[in-house]
């Protein structure tokens, strides 16, 4: 009878509820292979994922006839054609407006105020998608429109979290670009245009890397701090698929 693992695995402790053990158990050792790792051994496979070893080896072994690893003549695992393949077909499939606008009218609906997906462009940033408040008082910027970099809360997050625009900020700025990677958001009143207030999360890209920043606009007197939380978790749910 095989033994208890006294410390859970990563699979384990992260358990798709009323999915199947084995099948989280084998797709962690998929995501156990980070940048640069050409092949993996087996001890370090287990290592990353909390496997036992005996455990590790039959999951890789249906990995392996599935093609999603490939065994080396070494004994080590690199990352299989099947892998690449399916790949292809998402990077053919994907369209970012299907990714985003859900997620952006997901946030109207729970605030009842503007939403946007702004992205750098040199030194400006560009208003890609926009879901537009219900409410007839509001802001009217438009998807397409570009806006200043270095203000407005959409400006400042993006600024903040790419590291030499950071750094080469006017000295002014630090401080607050400083806080708002600290915090993880920018929320100020009239920062861009008087009267309106915003609040800005970051979008990373799979790497880690800054993506985008998602925005949530509305007059300055419908402000609500509240609505950080929604903001914050808009962005998350798009943190790795964009």
């Amino acid at each position: 009878m095989p033994r208890k693992a006294q410390t859970a695995s990563i699979a384990d402790r992260n358990a798709a509820a009323g999915g199947v053990a084995a099948v989280d158990r084998a797709l962690s050792l998929l995501a156990a292979y980070r940048d640069g790792d050409a092949a993996l051994g087996l001890a370090e496979l287990a290592g990353r994922t909390g496997l036992y070893k005996s455990t590790a080896l039959r999951l890789l072994a249906s990995l392996e006839h599935a093609a999603l690893v490939h065994k080396l003549d070494d004994g080590r695992y690199a990352i299989g054609a099947e892998v690449a393949r399916l790949n292809g077909i998402y990077a053919a499939s994907f369209s970012l407006d299907r990714v985003v606008l859900p997620v952006l009218k997901a946030l109207v609906a729970a605030t009842g105020e503007s939403a946007a997906y702004h992205v750098r462009q040199g030194d400006s940033r560009l208003c890609l998608y926009r879901i537009d408040s219900p409410h007839p008082v509001r802001d009217h910027i438009r998807a397409g429109d570009v806006l200043p970099l270095g203000r407005g809360t959409g400006g400042r997050v993006l600024t903040a979290f790419d590291p030499p625009l950071a750094r080469a900020a006017h000295s002014r700025d630090r401080k607050l670009l400083a806080l708002v990677r600290e915090q993880g958001y920018c929320a100020a009143t009239g920062d861009r245009l008087a009267g309106v207030a915003g609040i800005s999360a970051p979008v990373f890209h799979a790497d880690d890397t800054l993506a985008a920043a998602l925005t949530l606009t509305m007059p300055s007197h419908r402000y609500d701090a509240r609505y950080v939380k929604p903001v914050l978790e808009a962005a998350r749910r798009l943190n790795g698929r964009v």
